[in-house]
């Protein structure tokens, strides 16, 4: 997770630098931030083996600063400009319309810091008497802050399993331990989780726990008991962990996984057959009918096993009990990434190079989709770009073996709801993913229309990140989904789950609406590097959640099937 560190603390120098129209120097460190956050290797490594003026946008002025955070955890010149300007940057950030220098102004004026000090000035009309703000601004603002505070103390979901994951596999090596699972909102592959929650398997629990509040990553310990320890990690977030015997490990995951709602319905269901449930496991008077897995303990009580992603409600639970849970998509039922950036346009690798990553995730097939039309800021490719990079995918179909590369673009939906490059350019592509990459906001009927116009472009295959939420920055826009979903299964036109940790978008319950109106799916990395082609899985849990199965997944389905559903 130093990595993550890094390059938090680089993109936060360039938001102080960004308060003072230091747009160069800003440019210089958000590029190396983002080169570190997109790293497949760790920063440590590549630091101890002198490489780090061989990575992207990283010169000699940088590479010191980021030496003196891995050496002290900070930077200097970080804590400098932080006592310059004391404010809760995360927080105030998550607010939609307050960018730097809007926080710098806010300070200056009002003295704001923290996110109740912006609502306490909005909410008196303060910030409306400033110079360039207005009431139209203050409104914005105010009406964002709600948002902002549901997602203060939560981190994404594809941030933290990385770090859950690490401290598990820190766990297992020790010879005491015999088990370690994740279990809580992280195990139920929840967008985002407020702690991390580990169980243990072990017959010596204070070796255990001795070890885990001495873990580097701990920042401060909270309660160290014999068999619960609490600790405040680094990076901010509470993790627990919790000793069992083996023989009631089963009852202790289902119950610290959850969620609360399934855990009432459970617990109900037991009393209703005269049993018992809780984390020890299931009794009938004192005698224990299960306990040592959760398998073991749906049947006795006379379900079908419950997934950890569709472990939110009861409806859960009743479809357990008719045997009518869903088949749900696999993390292995993916043949192929159907959205994938390159060095063509914003990628950060070759085309060759994330062919390459594919074909070591076993994929079948792949479509490279860059983007093209008048989206400079992501240097799309002319019409001339995309017949050289069709040249070269014809090159490496040749040359790669089990493994086939589609031709695609990402194209702009234009205002009006078309794409912003030529139909018979279009024409030629494998496939076409369309999407809206505006952070303008229409109203609710307009932007309705403009997604249904883009659906019924005959060249328009996948309509990317359908929402275009960022979180926590940015909510999604206001649509009438039930009309988008319409027009998708109308016009045979698939909707993407996209599986950046940022978007998740769609999101799990529209998933699950989506697939009521007979719409398909499709589970995308939209990768701009080899190491974000990973993040697939969390696409693929946010398809589980909304229970999805296998058949609503077009790339699921083998190249000579996907290309009929394509009409390519």
């Amino acid at each position: 997770m130093q990595n993550e560190r890094v390059a938090h603390i680089l993109d936060r120098i360039a938001d102080y630098m960004e308060m003072d129209d230091d747009f160069f120097r800003v440019k210089a460190y958000r590029r190396a931030a983002n080169t570190v956050q997109n790293l497949s290797e760790d920063i440590e490594t590549i630091n101890e083996e002198g490489r780090l003026q061989e990575l992207p946008g990283i010169g000699k002025h940088i590479a010191a600063k980021i030496e003196e955070i891995l050496e002290t955890g900070t930077s200097l010149y970080f804590e400098k400009l932080k006592k310059e300007y004391p404010v809760d940057f995360d927080a105030l950030l998550s607010v939609e319309g307050v960018g730097p220098k809007t926080i710098k102004l806010l300070y200056k004026e009002l003295g704001v810091e923290t996110l109740d000090d912006l609502e306490h000035h909005a909410r008196r009309h303060h910030i409306r008497r400033i110079k360039g703000m207005g009431d139209k601004k203050e409104k914005q603002i105010l009406e964002n802050i709600d948002l902002a505070r549901k997602n203060t103390g939560r981190k994404l979901l594809g941030h933290i399993l990385p770090l859950a994951e690490s401290i598990k596999h820190q766990l297992e090596v020790l010879k005491v331990v015999k088990t370690v699972e994740i279990a809580g909102s992280i195990r139920r592959r929840k967008e985002t989780v407020g702690d991390i929650d580990l169980l243990v398997i072990s017959d010596n629990s204070q070796e255990v726990m001795d070890y885990f509040v001495n873990l580097p990553l701990v920042e401060e310990v909270i309660v160290k008991g014999p068999l619960k320890s609490t600790v405040i990690l680094k990076e901010g977030l509470d993790c627990d962990v919790r000793v069992f015997e083996e023989d009631v490990f089963g009852a202790a995951l289902m119950y610290f996984t959850g969620s609360k709602e399934l855990n009432v319905e459970l617990r109900k269901m037991a009393i209703a057959q005269n049993m018992k449930l809780s984390e020890y496991g299931l009794f009938q008077g004192e005698e224990m009918v299960a306990a040592s897995t959760e398998t073991e303990i749906f049947q006795a009580m006379g379900l079908d096993y419950i997934p950890p992603e569709l472990r939110e409600t009861h409806e859960a639970v009743e479809a357990a009990v008719s045997h009518k849970l869903p088949d749900l998509i696999g993390y292995n039922d993916i043949k192929g990434d159907l959205h994938i950036h390159s060095n063509w346009s914003d990628g950060k690798n070759t085309l060759e190079d994330m062919v390459w990553e594919c074909q070591e995730l076993g994929y079948e097939y792949l479509a490279i989709a860059d983007h093209c039309g008048y989206l400079h800021v992501t240097r799309s490719m002319d019409e001339k770009d995309i017949k050289n990079q069709s040249t070269e995918i014809d090159r490496l179909n040749e040359k790669m073996e089990n493994i086939t590369i589609l031709k695609g673009l990402e194209v702009n939906i234009g205002p009006d709801g078309n794409p912003d490059v030529d139909n018979t350019l279009l024409q030629e592509m494998d496939l076409v993913v369309a999407g809206i990459h505006s952070g303008e906001r229409k109203d609710f009927f307009e932007m309705t229309q403009i997604m249904v116009n883009a659906m019924e472009n005959e060249n328009v295959n996948i309509i990317s990140h359908p929402t275009n939420r960022r979180m926590p920055e940015r909510p999604e826009y206001d649509l009438n989904l039930d009309k988008i979903f319409e027009a998708a299964s109308e016009t045979n036109t698939f909707l993407e789950i996209n599986s950046n940790p940022v978007r998740l978008d769609l999101k799990d319950v529209y998933v699950k609406k989506a697939i009521q109106y007979n719409c398909k799916l499709v589970i995308n990395s939209d990768a701009h590097s080899q190491n974000q082609l990973h993040n697939m899985h969390l696409g693929i849990a946010t398809a589980r959640r909304g229970w999805a199965e296998k058949e609503d997944i077009i790339n699921s389905l083998d190249l000579k099937d996907l290309l009929k559903v394509l009409n390519r």
